[in-house]
């Protein structure tokens, strides 16, 4: 059986990239959201098996959305996609309870190979 993924990201074309790169490896994207609070309601309703956030959103950026997240489900896997990589905000997406942080643009290479590793496949 395929993971079920979902996908948060402000950007329309972002979502679309990341959903193509992930369907072509035979993961399932299950649903899209466009900001945070949105992304956790889809959430709760489909339990997915890793969540990938962006963390600059309208509504609620994807920090505060995963740190929502963990307090409904603290098993709960992501990965947060961002432009912004400094150190900073990898260790705050990190201590939200991030599995692990891709900066964009990204390789679809270092997209798989994260998903990977953070689903232990």
């Amino acid at each position: 059986m395929s993971k079920k993924i979902l996908i948060c990201d402000d950007t329309k074309f972002m979502r679309v990239m990341l959903k193509n790169s992930l369907e072509k490896e035979g993961y399932q994207i299950i649903d899209e959201a466009e900001n945070g609070e949105i992304l956790i309601e889809k959430y709760k309703q489909l339990n997915p098996d890793l969540i990938l956030i962006d963390i600059t959103m309208p509504v609620m950026d994807g920090i505060s959305a995963l740190s929502s997240i963990m307090e409904i489900d603290p098993n709960a896997k992501a990965i947060m996609c961002s432009a912004m990589g400094q150190d900073d905000i990898v260790i705050k997406a990190i201590k939200a309870g991030a599995k692990d942080f891709i900066v964009k643009p990204f390789k679809t290479e270092r997209l798989i190979e994260s998903v990977k590793k953070v689903l232990g496949n």
